[in-house]
């Protein structure tokens, strides 16, 4: 046979809506890795510009943390998104090969071998290519110079050098590679499969096997859920291929929550950060508290506080004499502790208000301290109220073996006598200008050293991390939810007959809306257990080697909060996907259903 080649234009023609799903997994995935490259690329482009600016020379962009960590981040994702695009474009043509058994029973009928058979499949997959991997790259091209203009005129400074409307030739061809990669690893399986239908099943129409229908246990479950159950469980291959299509949302979900904590972990946002900080060049607690009171009446402050320390201060923990430091906090300071979440489970931080005999304490895994321990400080006897959960006064936020106690700013006063600060803190109003600054600097003498770390901030390059990973996570999650919906749709459809059959022996419309929703629970349960063992034993593994190796104080927790978010997102998709395919068989007479080919 030479010119069976010449159905596949006719067959994507008559199958439309059912590549229509095919065709959106396809644009999916490379509008996705196109977008991931592009940025990427645009990312190094601005780096270069900088690199030039300040040494004149590319020499260091090798060694450029930014420029490994971007394309490391983008690697990462196309191996993602690689995974993805085969689980949800095979599960997809797995059923368009399943409802067509007539068809290729029929080509083998008339002389088409298996192996023509299996290179039709392929061919036909590739076809879909010319259409879906042009629009994807020109989502992904459009989407990149959105998202790089966002970030140059609304994000931040930091990103004044981000190139607009840049064309990645890399983000271009990586997008091509992954749509052809995808579909050829999808469409193996698939076309195995439609080699196997044999010429009998050109009478029959379908090549599942029937017979299994008479072991269903029916003992312990109505008749219709029974068959549902069988339904899904009976057709291996494709129970492995939705199953995975359910897990594989709940694993990336569960993945990409480590991904935020690391982001928060490597820039952290703290709402006490400050934009001036203010230091005496006199020693420790020499700034008047009446200075504090002269910024607050300068235009564009909004927040002013302060800290005092002593360090090694003789103090008695457990009955053993020690030395600890001692640092006090304004209300204001305390407040964001509880607002940041910095305290361990199990504490008090109202306690330590005002003049009182209760502190916190910086946690550390050898640490021996815990909330309700007692230390004494000459006469005073202290309670610790809470825990920190790192050292906010060390960089990688280890204790070193230290205790530090952090009180509030009357108890610091009692226990010390100490008014005056070691530290004073600004934080500017959104309309604050350089004007405001000036006249803030202008308050201080030479025995003060002012800091101006507005520069230094990462909120804007936090957001802009965040918003990536919440897009990425979003378009990922969608086009699970749509694939989980069409497949179920369509493995409705490739049973049409046993539908029409059952309806003819007497199962109502309720029975039959029934069978299609265990079905569709069988897929979802199976995906959720395999998905939340799977996806925690990934999150664990992603926290350990990603946050718990740079920050020994980071400990890995269940996340029980976005396990929760993708049960009910599964339970909801589950509902929609059940919904459209029954209501079209209740519509339907039993005679369509039966001569539905």
């Amino acid at each position: 046979m030479k010119s069976y080649l010449s159905l596949i234009p006719i067959s994507a023609k008559v199958h439309r809506r059912q590549n229509r799903m095919t065709l959106l997994c396809i644009i999916s995935a490379v509008f996705m890795v196109t977008a991931v490259f592009s940025m990427a690329d645009m990312g190094i482009r601005m780096e270069q510009t900088r690199l030039l600016s300040k040494h004149g020379s590319l020499e260091s962009l090798s060694s450029s943390t930014m420029a490994q960590t971007l394309y490391m981040v983008a690697a990462f994702l196309f191996v993602l998104i690689l995974f993805a695009g085969v689980l949800m474009i095979s599960s997809s043509i797995n059923t368009n090969v399943a409802q067509r058994t007539k068809f290729f029973g029929t080509m083998r009928c008339i002389g088409m071998s298996k192996q023509q058979i299996i290179r039709f499949v392929r061919l036909e997959a590739l076809s879909w290519c010319k259409t879906a991997i042009p629009v994807g790259i020109v989502l992904g091209i459009i989407i990149t110079w959105e998202l790089c203009a966002a970030l140059r005129f609304f994000v931040g400074d930091e990103f004044s050098d981000m190139p607009l409307l840049g064309v990645s030739l890399i983000g271009i061809i990586s997008g091509v590679i992954v749509g052809l990669i995808t579909v050829l690893i999808a469409a193996s399986s698939p076309a195995k499969r439609a080699a196997k239908v044999s010429p009998m099943s050109a009478v029959s129409g379908n090549s599942e096997n029937i017979k299994t229908i008479h072991g269903v246990n029916t003992n312990i479950r109505q008749v219709e859920i029974s068959l549902g159950i069988h339904h899904a469980v009976s057709a291996k291959k494709n129970f492995i291929l939705m199953t995975s299509s359910f897990a594989l949302s709940i694993i990336l979900f569960l993945s990409f929550s480590v991904l935020i904590q690391f982001v928060g972990y490597i820039m952290p946002q703290s709402s006490n950060t400050a934009d001036i900080n203010i230091t005496s060049n006199e020693g420790a607690n020499s700034i008047d508290d009446s200075l504090l009171i002269s910024i607050k009446a300068v235009a564009g402050v909004k927040q002013v506080f302060g800290r005092r320390d002593v360090l090694d201060v003789l103090a008695k923990i457990h009955s053993q004499s020690d030395t600890i430091d001692m640092i006090s906090y304004d209300d204001f300071d305390l407040d964001c502790l509880t607002k940041d979440k910095q305290l361990r489970n199990g504490s008090h931080t109202e306690k330590v208000y005002g003049n009182s005999s209760y502190v916190l304490a910086v946690w550390d895994e050898n640490n021996p301290l815990k909330v309700g321990d007692k230390i004494q400080i000459g006469s005073e006897e202290l309670e610790i109220s809470g825990l920190l959960k790192y050292n906010p006064f060390n960089d990688d936020g280890s204790t070193d073996g230290k205790v530090t106690l952090i009180t509030s700013g009357e108890t610091f006063v009692r226990l010390t006598g100490i008014t005056s600060y070691s530290l004073v803190s600004i934080q500017l109003t959104r309309d604050a200008t350089n004007e405001n600054v000036t006249e803030i600097s202008n308050l201080l003498d030479e025995s003060f050293t002012f800091h101006d770390m507005r520069e230094q901030h990462t909120r804007s390059t936090y957001i802009a991390f965040m918003l990536f990973v919440y897009g990425f996570l979003i378009i990922i999650t969608l086009v699970s939810i749509l694939n989980i919906m069409n497949s179920i749709s369509m493995s409705v459809s490739a049973r049409i007959k046993q539908y029409g059959a059952m309806r003819a022996v007497g199962m109502d419309k309720h029975q039959i809306t029934k069978m299609i929703a265990a079905e569709a629970f069988t897929y979802s349960l199976s995906g959720c257990i395999v998905g939340v063992l799977i996806g925690l034993f990934i999150s664990k593994l992603l926290y350990d080697n990603l946050i718990t190796t740079h920050f020994s104080y980071a400990v890995w927790n269940i996340p029980a909060a976005p396990i929760a978010i993708v049960l009910v997102v599964v339970t909801i998709t589950t509902i929609l996907a059940v919904y459209a395919p029954s209501k079209r068989i209740r519509s339907m007479a039993v005679t369509d259903t039966i001569n539905e080919l």
